[in-house]
């Protein structure tokens, strides 16, 4: 796969350096967004350290300052690889420390967000890590290889089933962040539940991915600017958007989740002539 992959990326140079440095661009301002969230309040991915561990607020931090780092990284090409890569480290740490919510209460859907939310991330950075690692005349890695690349559009897919599944769990809550204007908020949390799931469903199965992630990730865009960004100008604020904390922590992981899902997106787009990529 890598070396027919590397092949059909050769033969579109300008293309792929466009679309390479869309997704390090999307991958650098969600970050960014993460670690000046994390600067301002301690903790996002992060909320799920466990309060026994010394110095909490100096990991979270620290932490920060080494995403900001990585993402300036990403806006040079010879740093893109350790940036992409610093990045993912951080959003699989991030889902590794949610792992003991999961363990102690499996059948919460709450447990599971802590989770699932820095695995899409992790998802969209490995992918573009294996992409941008197979323009570049180094060896091979393993994390840059068929089956690896395959599990990133998996764990992406199953997090977007996890999106819609809670859209039927929590309806009426979903129905509550549907704009007052659109008719039917009950029935917008279901056919945008049932949108998540379909598009996780066609990634995982390869009925038109690139479709899939590219309506999963308007949907998820459409999401933060009609939800999130309005509440910052209603008057009195909605209860779900109380307090500012709370809004500026669901933009922000709303970015990151529209970002990630661009940049599968933009990944897929880059992959979809490789012969050998069977589903």
């Amino acid at each position: 796969m890598a070396a027919l992959l590397s092949a059909v990326l050769a033969h579109s140079p300008g293309m792929t350096m466009r679309i390479g440095g869309l997704g390090r661009g999307l991958l650098a301002i969600s970050s960014v967004a993460i670690a000046a969230f994390s600067l301002s309040y301690a903790h996002l991915e992060w909320q799920s350290l466990p309060a026994w561990l010394p110095w909490r607020e100096a990991w979270v931090y620290g932490w920060a300052v080494i995403l900001l780092g990585a993402s300036a990284g990403l806006c040079f090409p010879r740093l893109a690889l350790p940036g992409v890569l610093t990045i993912g480290v951080y959003h699989f740490v991030a889902a590794a420390i949610a792992v003991p919510l999961i363990v102690a209460e499996p059948l919460s859907i709450g447990a599971w967000y802590p989770f699932c939310e820095p695995a899409t991330a992790l998802a969209a950075a490995w992918l573009l890590y294996s992409v941008l690692r197979l323009e570049s005349p180094e060896p091979e890695t393993p994390l840059v290889g068929a089956g690896t690349v395959q599990a990133a559009k998996v764990l992406f897919a199953l997090t977007c089933i996890f999106y819609g599944l809670s859209h039927f769990v929590y309806a009426d809550y979903t129905a509550s962040l549907v704009p007052a204007w659109l008719p039917g908020r009950l029935a917008f949390a279901y056919l945008t539940g049932i949108g998540h799931v379909a598009a996780g469903v066609a990634i995982i199965v390869g009925i038109l991915p690139g479709v899939a992630a590219i309506l999963e990730a308007i949907m998820m865009s459409l999401f933060g600017l009609l939800v999130w960004v309005p509440s910052f100008f209603m008057q009195p604020r909605p209860a779900w958007a109380v307090p500012p904390e709370k809004q500026w922590s669901e933009l922000v992981a709303t970015l990151s989740l529209a970002a990630s899902a661009w940049i599968i997106a933009i990944c897929l787009r880059k992959i979809r002539r490789d012969p050998t990529n069977r589903r």
